[in-house]
């Protein structure tokens, strides 16, 4: 072999063409390697060797994060939902008691205009009443409210005790009058005392009611209100005139015997409602009918002596069954007009018919021509 055929062999196993690696080659000048021509030049990537590590660490990273916002909402739900859950109950436990006081008040205006009450029936059903309402008081004070409504719930029991001492006041002034002769007096009395009672409505709403809606939309609470209790339902019923009334009728009773005096009810007029349209036993009346549709009534007491839960009825002729409503009107003093509005809504007849109003006699009228009285109406679209 010649050393031209030595050279051939030597530059053909040394100069071979190698695959291509990921390791830049080492520079050797600018120009062609010797014994080639021009080479295109070779486009070669280099993959960062710490990238994969790289994106698992912010993907945990990233994880992470989520993890702990998830935790903090679940966190910050929960303790929202055991806010409104104290916030909640407490309301429903003092909502509770609320509710019993204000039904015993109900109570109470229901026996002062019972016909035929008398002293000892009455000193046992007021002894009763006291007993309720002190009991409530101590459950009111054995509650425990929310920080907030610490203050609201004394204003609550405030209240409370306020209705104690109003029933106390009211048994003792008919115990101490209960051979008087002077109603006027006696009425004076027992409205004074009565006055505890009415505040008592003012307190709850001022001292519980409105600062504890105040501390509850302040704590971000929804969907709790704190709840109300009314102690007086008829106001009229606690003045010192309606009182002596009260006190006359129930001494009365408590003598036996027939109701003296005067005494006397009837119907002064019948009115449409929204329309105020008044009716009238000769003309016929033309009512437009719509769902607020309602009758008012008034009554005057035509004796001389208080009347109490006078029954109104309402009749409509229809088929196949007339409509009946009754209403009661807890108390009328002499010579007081009161009325009493009954709904109807569009249940009425669209024709000509007619609306008929009836007042029961109170014990000892005599004259009842006044008590029932037919209207001629035409019910319309």
């Amino acid at each position: 072999m010649s050393t031209r055929d030595d050279d051939i062999l030597d530059f053909d196993f040394f100069d071979e063409e190698e695959p291509p690696t990921w390791e830049e080659p080492p520079e050797h000048g600018s120009g062609p390697p010797r014994g080639r021509g021009p080479r295109g030049p070779r486009t070669r990537f280099r993959a960062p060797g710490n990238l994969t590590p790289l994106l698992r660490l912010i993907a945990l990273i990233a994880l992470a994060i989520l993890i702990v916002v998830l935790l903090v909402v679940w966190a910050e739900g929960c303790a929202s939902d055991r806010k409104r859950d104290r916030y909640g109950d407490y309301m429903t436990e003092i909502g509770a008691i609320g509710s019993a006081s204000a039904k015993l008040g109900q109570d109470l205006s229901t026996l002062l205009t019972t016909v035929g009450l008398n002293q000892e029936d009455l000193d046992a059903k007021l002894g009763g009443y006291v007993q309720k309402a002190e009991n409530q008081v101590q459950i009111a004070e054995d509650l425990t409210p929310p920080g907030p409504l610490q203050d609201p719930n004394e204003g609550a029991i405030e209240a409370l005790e306020l209705r104690v001492l109003g029933l106390q006041g009211l048994r003792t002034v008919f115990q101490e009058t209960a051979d008087a002769e002077d109603a006027t007096e006696a009425g004076l009395r027992l409205a004074a005392q009565s006055q505890r009672l009415l505040a008592s409505d003012v307190v709850w709403t001022d001292f519980f009611q409105a600062p504890s809606d105040v501390a509850i939309k302040d704590e971000g609470v929804e969907g709790v209100e704190a709840p109300s209790s009314d102690f007086v339902t008829e106001d009229d019923l606690y003045t010192a005139r309606s009182m002596a009334a009260v006190w006359k009728r129930i001494q009365g009773a408590s003598t036996g015997g027939t109701p003296s005096g005067l005494h006397g009810s009837g119907i002064a007029y019948v009115k449409a409602l929204p329309s105020g349209l008044l009716l009238s036993t000769t003309t016929t009346t033309t009512i437009h009918v719509v769902t607020q549709l309602a009758f008012e009534i008034g009554v005057t007491d035509t004796g001389d002596s208080q009347e109490v839960r006078i029954k109104v009825t309402l009749t409509i002729p229809k088929q196949p069954e007339p409509i009946v409503i009754t209403a009661t009107i807890a108390l009328i003093d002499p010579g007081e007009t009161k009325a009493v509005t009954i709904q109807i809504g569009t249940l009425v007849p669209f024709e000509e018919t007619s609306v008929k109003v009836d007042v029961d006699p109170v014990p000892g009228e005599t004259r009842t021509d006044n008590n029932t009285a037919e209207y001629p109406v035409i019910f319309t679209l």
